[in-house]
């Protein structure tokens, strides 16, 4: 019996919407905003958003304070 590997999380278009909505809440300084759209983010989309953030030597952190101009939610 040979093992299959787990595949990669993916991210569902509503996840995307909803990083998008708060990417977009934090450029216009609407820090509630951004962060109801993070908060509404599936699991396995967070999980998949993080590999794909680490894949290219980011994080989330980095992604929020770039689109908030040096506003962190999760400071």
């Amino acid at each position: 019996m040979t093992l299959q590997p787990a595949p990669a999380p993916r991210i569902s278009l509503m996840a995307l919407a909803d990083l998008r909505d708060a990417l977009t809440a934090l450029e216009l300084g609407q820090a509630p905003t951004a962060i109801t759209a993070l908060m509404a983010i599936d699991a396995e989309s967070w999980r998949a958003v993080e590999q794909r953030l680490a894949a290219v030597g980011g994080d989330l952190r980095t992604l929020l304070g770039r689109a908030g101009n040096g506003f962190n939610p999760l400071a």
